[in-house]
């Protein structure tokens, strides 16, 4: 089976190289390419919340870990590469939860997305709280010392 899939959208900001962390100042604006009309964000602006769909172009491939510590930190637990968040993945594709700051014409300015200037967007949804997680959300440990400086 092939997949294929075309970016809609291209994203701009002030970030240049993948890092992990400080993003938390980082406005990106979302850019619709020339074959998808402006209609397509028609109402967006009633959403506080998005979520996005991109593709990590720049990533490489060939440095996937599939169990790996995150971030190469030994004092972490070996993970497999699906109980993790990292660029490096078998299908490039990234997903994250952004606030929606402004929409004109062919243009969101967002806030929380983590995706490097460049970056091609694949799709982009309105976030409905029935689709939210339903009850607590459970996580480790060295997942919460990973992110303790990622929106700062």
């Amino acid at each position: 089976m092939q997949i294929t899939l075309h970016p809609i959208a291209g994203i701009t900001n002030k970030r240049t190289t993948p890092t992990d962390d400080f993003w938390g100042d980082t406005i990106s604006e979302i850019i619709l390419l020339p074959h998808i009309p402006e209609e397509a964000f028609n109402g967006i602006e009633e959403f506080s919340h998005l979520e996005i769909i991109y593709y990590f172009d720049k990533a490489d491939p060939t440095k996937i870990v599939y169990p790996g510590h995150p971030r190469g930190n030994p004092t972490w637990p070996e993970m497999g590469i699906f109980a993790q968040r990292k660029k490096d993945r078998p299908n490039q594709l990234g997903l994250c939860t952004v606030e929606l700051v402004e929409h004109i014409g062919r243009t969101l300015k967002v806030k929380y997305l983590d995706a490097i200037d460049g970056t091609p967007v694949l799709d982009i949804k309105p976030v409905f709280k029935e689709f939210e997680v339903k009850g607590d959300i459970k996580q480790p440990q060295w997942s919460a010392e990973l992110m303790k400086n990622y929106w700062k």
